[in-house]
Order: C-alpha cells, then sequence, then structure tokens
C-alpha cells in the first residue's frame, strides 16, 4: 500500500508561528499557493481515499489537491490541543513560567490546559492504524491523508524504523511524505518512509 501524509498548506496563524491547534483557521490563496498547489499535483498521483482532519485547513488542502474526491474525516487525526498555548507565538509567551517549563521539558510536558504529547500521538497513531486496517480490508493501494504537522509527527516518528525522533519529523506547509507498507504498518513499521 503506498500512503501520502500531507500538511495542509499555510494558514495567517502560521505565518505568525502561532501555536495553532483548535483554533479552525482557512488556508491562504495566493500566488506561493498557486505555485505549490502546480507542483504538488504532479508528483502526487490518483488515490482512492482522501483520509482528513476535520479542521477546514485540512478540508480546503484536500479539496485542492484531489477536488471532487470524497473527504473520509477522522476526528483522531486533529492536531494537538494547545491548551493555554493556543493561537499565541513565541513573543507572546516567552516570559510567561508555564512556557519556559514547557521548553525545558523538550516538549513532553502537557500543554498548561491541553494534551501532552504522549496523548496526543497515542490518538494520532490509533486514528492511523484504525484508518489504514479499514483501508486493507478495502483493498486500497493508495491512499492520501490530509492532516496537521503534529499528526505527521506523531505517525512517522511511530513508524520510523530508524527510531528517529518525534521533531525529525517537523515539516513545513504543504509537505508531502511517502509510505510504503504491507502488514508490517499494523506492527510500527513499514517499508519506505521519504520526503517528495
Amino acid at each position: 500500500m503506498e500512503l501520502y501524509l500531507i500538511r495542509h498548506w499555510k494558514t495567517k496563524g502560521n505565518l505568525e508561528k502561532r501555536y495553532i491547534g483548535t483554533t479552525d483557521e482557512p488556508i491562504l490563496s495566493g500566488e506561493e499557493r498557486d505555485l505549490w498547489l502546480n507542483r504538488t499535483s504532479r508528483i502526487l498521483p490518483d488515490v482512492s481515499c482522501v483520509a482528513v482532519s476535520p479542521m477546514k485547513r485540512c478540508r480546503e488542502t484536500a479539496e485542492l489537491l484531489f477536488p471532487g474526491k470524497k473527504q473520509e474525516v477522522c476526528d483522531a487525526f486533529r492536531e494537538c490541543d494547545f491548551g493555554q498555548f493556543e493561537n499565541r507565538n513565541y513573543e507572546e509567551l516567552k516570559n510567561r513560567p508555564e512556557y519556559q517549563r514547557w521548553l525545558d521539558s523538550g516538549g513532553t510536558d502537557a500543554f498548561p490546559g491541553g494534551e501532552s504529547r504522549e496523548i496526543f500521538a497515542g490518538r494520532c497513531v490509533e486514528g492511523f492504524v484504525q484508518k489504514v486496517t479499514e483501508l486493507r480490508e478495502r483493498k486500497t493501494k493508495r491512499a492520501a491523508f490530509v492532516v496537521h504537522g503534529g499528526t505527521i509527527m506523531a505517525i512517522l516518528e511511530w513508524l520510523d524504523q530508524e527510531q528517529r525522533p518525534f521533531y525529525h519529523w517537523q515539516a513545513e506547509n504543504g509537505a508531502v511524505f511517502y509510505v510504503r507498507t504491507e502488514r508490517e504498518i499494523l506492527r510500527g513499521t513499514c517499508k519506505e518512509i521519504r520526503k517528495l
């Protein structure tokens, strides 16, 4: 099975380097997006399934890349709940002790009022395994997952045979990762991961 994990296109919050998790922002339009769309559309094959986070930014990106294709919404693919840090950026948070504590933890502590990385990653991986199981039962050959940066990081950290850490998989908006797998995916490994 071939899987394409795609991070949604940019939002206003992304440009302002804000923690955007539960905020439901639309993607930005413009020449940069059009150039990205033209390039990305050429490298993506036709897929049988487009799985998406329920957030507007993912659904809009999926519609651009796979126009008219039915979207299968997976709630487990939502971005992390950033709690008190939601819709804020480093400049707004840098003097807050709870933010400094979170930074000092290497991002492993729970966001105050939000999710921990462990809970978030577990949710994403569980949803991914469930969706891949469904796809295998339907004998799907190719599928796209249009999701969030954090969702991709959680899934690829879990799949990576080299056991590279969560932050190794940080992806810019619009990034595409190719994953080739068969049965081993249900054991948390795959045959190939590469960035397109």
